[in-house]
């Protein structure tokens, strides 16, 4: 795969958040609280279709425990 980073909006992390077990538990604004039943949580803010900055998706990629593959 490539070494690049990837970029994604803030649905397509929705749908990977999803697809491993996470569930909203709240929402103020744009932000969307995700949380797992491990405990871990991640803010994602959701803009349409706009790619999320690559600091904020590390955020969201260390929060959850995901692997940076999974959101490729």
């Amino acid at each position: 795969m490539s070494q690049g980073f990837p970029i994604c909006s803030g649905k397509e992390v929705v749908r990977v958040l999803r697809k491993h077990g996470f569930r909203q538990v709240s929402q103020k604004g744009s932000h969307q609280k995700w949380r797992h039943a491990n405990g871990r949580q991640v803010i994602v803010a959701m803009h349409g279709n706009k790619p999320i900055p690559i600091g904020t998706l590390k955020s969201i990629i260390e929060g959850s425990g995901l692997s940076m593959d999974d959101f490729r």
